[in-house]
């Protein structure tokens, strides 16, 4: 869904290029086509889309600029960094793990969009759709069985890639909070935090129930590595059926790989049997899927059941802040925004995940 708002892009658009001309001030006949929003813009940013061309030192260049904007308004997380986004990019442009290439960062002036903004390279290909979800339609209904499943599969892949890094050697080091023991220890407070945020004192009877089993079995002796956060294959930009660019670094951190595991197959199954469609022909099974996995990344998945709760756990706090935001925005009544906030298809597929009733029945007088 884009960003609600109404942007004037034609005057952002003036703006945006005379910023680029200070930015790069040995520019010379700088050309920058006007702004585009694109449809699949998400929950959590806003994002555009232009070409510049320029000479500089006598060399023509060019380049097609996407440009990732700070949430305005009402956010879905409780704080944003751009700059963490930007500097992830940046360290891992060193590494194998392929990413948009990071140009330019603007933390502070808030005069061009309204909030600060970061502009990266635009990468060449396609990204697996939320809306509507890829089991449900668009282009992965096109290709062939045995392309989905090198689609499936090349996520994994991504995911053990990020997984094989060594966090210090990389520069990802700061991610580590202190005063925690591990990343599931400085992870579970941070949702604790933003269950109590998004919740608003509202009773929440999934959410409540799965952070509540989250607590009590808690998996130990684990090793903490770098985290993607949003592990999918809707965040990948796929060159046929190659990873071409791993995208959406918001929630990177520290902790479990199997932090990732489980929720990218709790992210598909979301977009199946959560929304009550069958699987494309040709993925593969979760089992397959992992087995794919622990061969690239060498690491044994254990406790996958404890992250796909912990995966319902998370996207069940998102929902909240999506459905006050439908709410805030005019498209939902109150009324309905906060029967969305507790019972929608995330609390539904978490509730199965726990064993417990459904979230109509838990909510029932």
């Amino acid at each position: 869904m884009p960003t609600h708002w109404k942007r004037d892009l034609e005057t952002d658009g003036k703006k945006f290029r005379d910023w680029l001309a200070r930015t790069i001030p040995s520019a010379t006949a700088l050309d920058v086509t006007p702004l585009v929003s694109p449809t699949s813009s998400g929950f959590s940013n806003e994002t555009l889309l232009c070409e510049a061309s320029w000479r500089e030192n006598g060399v023509s260049r060019s380049e097609s600029l996407v440009v990732r904007i700070q949430p305005i308004g009402y956010q879905v997380f409780p704080e944003y960094d751009m700059g963490l986004q930007f500097k992830t990019m940046q360290l891992l442009a060193k590494t194998d793990v392929p990413v948009p290439r990071a140009l330019w960062l603007e933390p502070s002036d808030t005069s061009i969009f309204g909030a600060p903004f970061y502009v990266m390279a635009r990468v060449n290909g396609r990204v697996p759709t939320d809306q509507p979800p890829y089991h449900v339609g668009g282009w992965m209904h096109e290709i062939s069985p045995e392309a989905r499943r090198a689609i499936f599969l090349g996520g994994f892949e991504a995911m053990a890639k990020i997984h094989r890094l060594d966090v210090e050697k990389t520069g990802f080091g700061f991610l580590r909070k202190p005063g925690f023991a591990n990343g599931l220890e400085q992870e579970l407070a941070y949702y604790r935090n933003y269950f109590a945020w998004a919740a608003e004192g509202r009773e929440q009877p999934i959410a409540e129930r799965a952070l509540a089993w989250l607590e009590a079995n808690k998996p130990s002796g684990e090793r903490d590595g770098l985290v993607w956060g949003d592990a999918r294959i809707g965040n990948i930009i796929f060159d046929g059926t190659r990873v071409a660019a791993v995208l959406d670094w918001e929630m990177v951190t520290v902790g479990s790989a199997e932090k990732d595991v489980g929720w990218s197959i709790f992210l598909d199954r979301h977009h199946s049997e959560g929304i009550g469609v069958p699987r494309l022909a040709g993925f593969p099974s979760y089992e397959e899927a992992i087995a794919h996995y622990e061969a690239h990344s060498g690491q044994r998945v254990k406790h996958l059941h404890y992250y796909q709760v912990y995966a319902g756990f998370r996207f069940a706090c998102v929902m909240m802040r999506i459905s006050q935001q439908l709410r805030e925005y005019g498209l939902m009544t109150r009324e309905q925004s906060r029967a969305m906030e507790q019972n929608n298809t995330v609390t539904q597929l978490t509730a199965k995940l726990l064993g417990a009733p459904p979230p109509a029945e838990l909510l029932r007088p």
